[in-house]
């Protein structure tokens, strides 16, 4: 079980670092892109709100994990 939780949390955070990634990108495009650099801008920001989403969902996931093994330790 220990095993499969930290495949999944390796999975969560590479997830996080692709979408950061992907919007790193869309900011240099945008340096070098003044036609685009708008819709480049908007870009960025929608993976750094991509990102943030899974970083919460994968937290939110792991505090209620926890809170029920805590429930099942008291039991």
């Amino acid at each position: 079980m220990a095993g499969e939780e930290q495949a999944r949390r390796r999975f969560a955070v590479e997830k996080v670092r692709r979408l950061r990634a992907m919007g790193s990108l869309c900011r240099q495009q945008a340096a070098y892109n003044s036609m685009n650099k708008w819709k480049l801008l908007a870009d960025a920001e929608c993976w750094e709100h991509l990102a943030e989403l899974e970083l919460s969902s994968h937290f939110r996931e792991c505090n209620v994990g926890s809170s029920t093994s805590s429930l099942e330790l008291a039991e």
